[in-house]
């Protein structure tokens, strides 16, 4: 990710928008907001670490796919297949925008049991009436077409080869950061630490910032990924995210495989996907799933070697010879309440919006969400896509929205 030069005090003591957060929902937001003519307000970007070393947006498997179980779950994909592939049209025309694609090698559900396949059933049917391509393989047609698999646990498979696989997001990431400053955007190196609510205790007035200054704001949007809790409270709100490790492995087979590996779910939880040259990507996480520290990055070994790779040698035997190359600890923003995103203004207090909890799907979600987000800041509506069923208010009224294709 390409690391900008940013002043610690921003130019002005009061925004119209104000973002907590510059990673990719963020960045998403601030540059729908500039590039709508409806839009005519001032915004300002804070960002605690801009190299986002850390963040859940550089620790991405940097893929998208459609294979989710609700209809609106699968529309915010094709939106972002759709921004992705047509990335210059969507900015303008600048002939400095690369033009991107999709390396559709498909996500491959695994399901060993026949209740999981009747879910992967219900969620192609939904999938098909959004417009989706998904299909569902037999263990025969899936050693067919993918021979290195042992299939001997698998009752079913289900794979989409359109618009499903690996995409730049470094590149969409610095784009929208780029040339959302072009347009006026202002970015600054600090951290919020305190909020201040005016009299009626219905809209934050004003933020604080680590360097001291106080920063009047129109509308405040909550886009700090894993630390959404903290920022949350500030403003005397519970939200229910918080930071959840996830590893990641990049390795290379002494054998590798004839053809694309798709990014396949296996049933055990372990994901792992083809990378190029050889080499592969995998990730999973521990059984005990406990909420971490913010600045909790650290490897468990023991989960690589008692865990994931007899995982991936058993589902794929060409693996019983790899070589790590590279790994890390990275962090889900997890929404513990249905996994799902929380967008939209708190019930209570109208100014401060929400843009958390994506759970892990939060880089292909990223266009719609922004897009939507801008929205509902400029219009008080959403009038894309109806986002309405992530707002907040679901949470007050305890209606989760149950999302069954969850990594």
């Amino acid at each position: 990710m390409a690391a900008v030069d940013l002043s610690a005090v921003p130019e002005k003591s009061s925004y119209d928008v104000v973002i907590i957060g510059g990673a990719i929902m963020g960045s998403s937001t601030a540059w729908f907001l500039s590039n709508n003519p409806d839009f005519d307000g001032s915004v300002l970007v804070i960002e605690r670490d801009p190299t986002y070393e850390n963040s859940s947006t550089a620790h991405t498997n940097s893929c998208m796919r459609q294979q989710f179980s609700t209809d609106l779950n699968v529309r915010i994909s094709q939106f972002a297949a759709d921004f992705v592939k047509n990335l210059r049209q969507h900015m303008g025309g600048d002939d400095r925008v690369p033009e991107l694609s999709i390396r559709s090698f498909g996500y491959m559900y695994l399901a060993d049991t026949e209740d999981f396949a009747d879910v992967l059933r219900e969620s192609q049917a939904v999938q098909r009436a959004a417009g989706a391509a998904t299909k569902l393989m037999t263990p025969d047609e899936i050693k067919r077409d993918y021979p290195f698999y042992n299939v001997d646990d698998i009752v079913m498979g289900s794979i989409n080869l359109v618009d499903e696989g690996f995409w730049d997001a470094t590149a969409v990431f610095d784009w929208w950061r780029r040339s959302s400053r072009e347009r006026g955007v202002e970015y600054v190196s600090n951290e919020v630490v305190t909020m201040t609510k005016d009299a009626s205790g219905q809209r934050i007035e004003s933020v604080t910032l680590k360097s001291g200054e106080i920063i009047a704001c129109g509308q405040v949007v909550n886009a700090s990924g894993p630390r959404a809790s903290r920022t949350a409270q500030m403003a005397g709100i519970d939200v229910p995210v918080e930071p959840r490790k996830r590893y990641s492995w990049i390795f290379s087979a002494e054998q590798p495989l004839d053809r694309d590996l798709p990014l396949t779910i296996d049933p055990s939880g372990v994901h792992v996907r083809e990378n190029g040259g050889g080499t592969y990507q995998c990730g999973g996480h521990s059984d005990i799933d406990p909420a971490v520290a913010y600045d909790d990055f650290a490897m468990d070994h023991n989960i690589w070697q008692e865990h994931v790779w007899p995982v991936l040698a058993t589902r794929i035997p060409q693996f019983e010879a790899i070589k790590v190359t590279s790994e890390w600890g990275g962090h889900y923003a997890y929404n513990t309440f249905d996994h799902n995103a929380i967008m939209g203004p708190h019930t209570e207090i109208g100014n401060f919006i929400f843009l958390n909890g994506f759970s892990g799907h939060g880089l292909q979600q990223s266009p719609a969400m922004g897009r939507g987000t801008a929205e509902w800041l400029t219009y008080g509506e959403y009038r894309s896509l109806d986002m309405r069923p992530f707002n907040y208010e679901r949470i007050v009224r305890n209606e989760p929205i149950i999302e069954k294709a969850v990594i």
